[in-house]
């Protein structure tokens, strides 16, 4: 009886701390898109004609299904960043996807129709070249691994090793490349940089050296990109130094055949590595005879291998893109043409013939804010008479996958490129034309008073008829079931909410695309691709104009710098249509050091962006008449600052008035023992809302509110545990005066680090107690207020008060980032990023660096938490449920018009936007606010009164009478 009842106080106890989400909350206020990454390997699922299953395996090392009729994803694996989970190849064979992890550290084996693992096994240690599966009797049991040293024979069941034999000559060769035909013997290919080719035959039986030639072949260099096995074991190379095709038998020849390209007719574009591409539907069989040759851009040809000479089936050209198909026993060729600027045409050609196949045209219209075709996958099938049909997969060089079918039908698009945002901006949506009429009328010079009463009648008479039609929608979506309530979001009907709570989302992705998404519901309003980007560029985006100032259009400024030279260039756009602007940026010859997006307006209400070059000039955009005249006056109190992180060197500079720059301070860290990680400022749109703090004894404690202090993160350059450390450093931005330091010994990076009104909060790494910790700075002037009206930092005789505190947290973090609202009036949270896909909201009183260990009196009325070094992890804090999001980068926090909600973007691997109301929704009245009930007090209150009323006069008439 005594475990019974403690079973059902347990269970008590559970339920009253249990919190959940409502179903019909789920994704009310908050989305979540998922992505993959650029595609490196794909593999349509062909065990069964009816499945709808695309195998990928991408760059950000993330294994996928994704369902080829609608675009979404059936499963998905995520592995390590870096080189330890990169995926060097994906192997596809029946319902089972071989993928080798790691440089060849893991050999997995996956259940494509459910994404499980069917086995893993590790690997010898060496570098991974390739890999293959092997077949036998016309089936397919192993899979081969070639290292750098090595080869091993894998049972395709299990994953166990049948063999392991070193390769000879491992030292001077190059082993590159695996083959097996089905024979019984697997070859592995390498080579000596234009010296020779060797050629190793391996038993499958036991793993014994059955053949070894060296074949002469200076021209020789690299296998993979030069060569491909064809027909019955020929491996056939193609030499763009003596425009030659060369032919060699595995199993019967140790010499090369040359082929002159121009024996056949053939002319190889100038400057152009050409390229042979080869299908081997069967791992069992050998590669088919027919291949394809690429000798440019837009030139390829169909050949074919028949008793030792090459014959030309079809050339193409202009032709982009050429890929194999196989479906049964009929194996096709895709080949993708130009057909003007805008559109391609793919056609089917039988592979063993070049002759094109009726009824197979399909047309790719090209998005002209996107890139160009880069890769092509196709998808035969069957049709009912015997005829083969086909899908495509394009992606494009802006890493978008398109999967078209005939005759040209879209069936799906997904923006790839999302999974690496680098930058993002929110913009407030533009009035509606009835609202900036009505705001415009505050502006216009009236011709008389009657016009303008007129006008006003007019206007609210629009209002009113436009609030009528949104109750009625309101009215007839409510009967409704809310899956058929269409909400369809386009550029046309784009408008500002009441609340400002619907946005636009600037995104800017490391591939150079830049997207506008609205936050409300994801949808992707507009894109456009930025060509000649460099790949490791960094990217700046500023809001120049919001949609504030109408009718001037909003305006954003991309700028895009080259990490290598320094270069940059200026992309000006409207964030709301991502129409290019018809401003014309300056051109900026010479590398930028740092930008500024000052407070000063030019007469169309832009502000100004100041660019300071390696000469340290400073060059204005716009730089119209009137924006120089402002800078000229206002120079005295424009400063910025430099780091140069090679050589420890902090640089402070003061723009004069004939707009050249004077160097006023600097702070020489020494680069030998330490190193600039970050330095980081507080963000300009960040309001204060109360300057001090009430204490117990009703006392202010007033806050160091100095908008120019700059929080700079170093680390130590010994990363041993003994002697690493993390060091901050407040430095004032104007002065160079160094407000506070402090020093974390036995701690490393990374750390992650968020500056708002008067406090510092970072995380880092205790190398001693092995462990993640938070340290949290505040700063405060005291109890006296040196100037109420203004900040200066050239009038502070007094350094401010310090106060620290430090807390351990039970998990790394991945991301971190302070909540934003529009007056500041709302507590603050601290927005946490975990490794394990979810987002805490941490509240900032729980890193108040005045917990007191001992209760007080004073510290009650403060309402102060006692100190406790643990710093909990509750899970009614994280904010996204159980839509995780894998490898958050960033989070964006942007204002709302209530000042209770604050917008969140998490951004990484997926895309996750929410509301966070860290004060409770005091502003807003609850969902299931009885308006009835209120409704019918009122009116029955108001009838009381009136009836009350009248029986007073009627009594006080009565009684006059008597």
């Amino acid at each position: 009886m005594a475990k019974l009842i403690l079973l059902y106080f347990k269970v008590f106890i559970l339920c009253s701390i249990a919190n959940a989400v409502f179903e019909d909350q789920v994704g009310k206020f908050d989305w979540r898109q998922q992505y993959i990454g650029k595609v490196n390997f794909a593999y349509f699922d062909t065990h069964a004609q009816s499945s709808k299953k695309v195998v990928m395996a991408t760059e950000k090392n993330v294994f996928a299904s994704v369902n080829s009729r609608t675009g979404e994803l059936y499963w998905r694996h995520v592995d390590k960043t870096g080189p330890e989970g990169n995926i060097d190849t994906l192997l596809m064979h029946g319902q089972d996807a071989v993928l080798v992890i790691g440089n060849g550290r893991l050999l997995r084996s996956w259940e494509v129709n459910v994404g499980g693992l069917n086995w893993e096994v590790v690997l010898e240690s060496g570098s991974f070249q390739a890999a293959c599966f092997v077949g036998q009797q016309w089936t397919t049991k192993y899979v081969a691994v070639l290292k750098k040293a090595a080869i091993s024979l894998h049972y395709l069941s299990n994953g166990h090793q049948k063999w392991l034999e070193n390769l000879p000559e491992s030292d001077t060769v190059q082993y590159q490349a695996v083959y097996s035909g089905g024979d019984g013997e697997v070859f592995t290919l390498g080579v000596v940089p234009h010296s020779h080719l060797a050629v190793v035959a391996y038993s499958l039986e036991d793993g014994e050296i059955t053949k070894q030639v060296s074949v002469e072949a200076p021209w020789l260099s690299n296998i993979q990109a030069s060569c491909a096995v064809i027909g019955q074991g020929v491996l056939l190379c193609v030499d763009p130094a003596t425009v030659s095709l060369y032919m060699l038998d595995l199993q019967l020849d140790s010499q090369m055949t040359q082929i002159p390209l121009q024996s056949l007719g053939l002319e190889v574009s100038a400057g152009f590595q050409p390229v042979l591409v080869s299908t081997q539907p069967n791992p069992a069989r050998p590669p088919l005879s027919e291949f394809f040759l690429q000798l440019g851009p837009d030139h390829h040809l169909l050949l074919q291998l028949s008793d030792g000479q090459i014959l030309t089936l079809r050339d193409f050209k202009p032709a982009l893109l050429a890929s194999f198909a196989t479906t049964g026993e009929k194996t096709v060729a895709a080949v993708m043409t130009p057909k003007n600027k805008t559109a391609c045409s793919l056609n089917l050609f039988s592979a063993d013939s070049g002759r094109r196949l009726l009824d197979t045209a399909l047309i790719f219209n090209m998005d002209p804010n996107g890139g160009k075709p880069e890769k092509l996958y196709v998808q035969a099938f069957l049709k009912k008479d015997d005829s083969v049909g086909y899908r495509v997969m394009v992606q494009t060089e802006d890493h978008t996958l398109t999967f078209i079918q005939q005759p040209g039908r879209v069936m799906w698009t997904r923006e790839e490129a999302l999974s690496e945002v680098v930058t993002m901006e929110m913009v407030d949506l533009p009035l509606t034309g009835t609202q900036a009429e009505l705001e415009g009328e505050f502006g216009k010079k009236a011709d008389g008073l009657l016009s303008m009463v007129l006008k006003r009648l007019s206007s609210q008479l629009i209002l009113l008829q436009a609030w009528m039609s949104h109750l009625w929608k309101l009215f007839y979506d409510a009967r409704k079931p809310r899956s058929q309530v269409k909400n369809e979001v386009t550029i046309e009907n784009l408008s500002r909410d009441e609340f400002n709570l619907q946005k636009m989302m600037v995104m800017v992705t490391a591939s150079g695309k830049l997207f506008g998404i609205d936050s409300k519901t994801g949808t992707i309003l507009w894109k456009h691709y930025l060509d000649n980007v460099p790949p490791n560029a960094a990217f700046k985006l500023m809001v120049q104009r919001t949609t504030a100032h109408f009718p001037h259009p909003p305006q954003c400024t991309l700028l895009i710098k080259d990490k290598d030279t320094g270069l940059a260039t200026l992309h000006v756009f409207n964030p709301i249509f991502g129409k290019k602007s018809h401003i014309t940026p300056p051109a900026l010859p010479q590398p930028i050091l740092q930008s500024l997006l000052l407070p000063l307006i030019d007469q169309d209400y832009a502000k100004v962006l100041l660019l300071v070059d390696d000469q340290y000039k400073v060059s204005a955009f716009p730089s119209t008449k009137n924006v120089l005249q402002q800078l000229q006056e206002m120079a005295s109190s424009i400063f910025f600052y430099l780091v140069d992180s090679s050589q420890g060197r902090l640089s402070g500079y003061r723009l004069r008035t004939d707009l050249s720059t004077e160097l006023i301070w600097e702070v020489v860290i020494p680069a030998d023992i330490q190193r600039i990680v970050s330095v980081k400022g507080k963000r300009p749109n960040e309001h204060v809302h109360s300057q001090g703090r009430v204490m117990g004894d009703r006392s202010v404690l007033y806050k160091y509110l100095n908008p120019n202090l700059l929080a700079v993160v170093m680390e130590s350059t010994d990363l041993h545990q003994e002697r690493s450390f993390v060091g901050i450093l407040l430095i004032d931005g104007v002065t160079g005066r160094i407000i506070h330091e402090t020093v974390q010994r036995k701690a490393r990076g990374p750390v992650h680090l968020v500056h708002s009104e008067n406090w510092v909060v970072y995380e880092y790494w205790s190398t001693k107690s092995r462990r993640n910790e938070f340290s949290v700075l505040e700063l405060y002037e005291g109890m006296e207020l040196y100037n109420s009206t203004v900040f200066s930092s050239l009038d502070r005789p007094h350094p401010p008060q310090v106060l620290q505190q430090s807390y351990i947290f039970p998990s790394s973090i991945s991301t971190l980032e302070a909540t934003l609202t529009e007056k500041g009036i709302t507590s603050r949270h601290l927005l946490i990023g975990l490794p394990s896909g979810a987002i805490l909201s941490l509240p900032k009183m729980f890193l108040d660096p005045r917990r007191p260990e001992i209760i007080s009196e004073q510290s009650r009325e403060e309402n102060l938490i006692p100190y406790a070094p643990e710093m909990p992890i509750r899970t009614e804090w994280f904010i996204n449920y159980n839509q995780t999001v894998s490898r958050v980068q960033g989070i964006y926090t942007a204002p709302s018009g209530l000042e209770s909600t604050c917008l969140v973007v998490a951004y990484g691997l997926d895309i996750y936007q929410t509301r966070v109301y860290p004060s409770k929704q005091f502003d807003v009245l609850k969902d299931d606010y009885d308006y009835m009930l209120i409704s019918s007090v009122l009116f029955a209150l108001f009838f009381a009164t009136m009836i009350s009323k009248r029986l007073a006069e009627v009594k006080l008439l009565n009684r006059a009478w008597r």
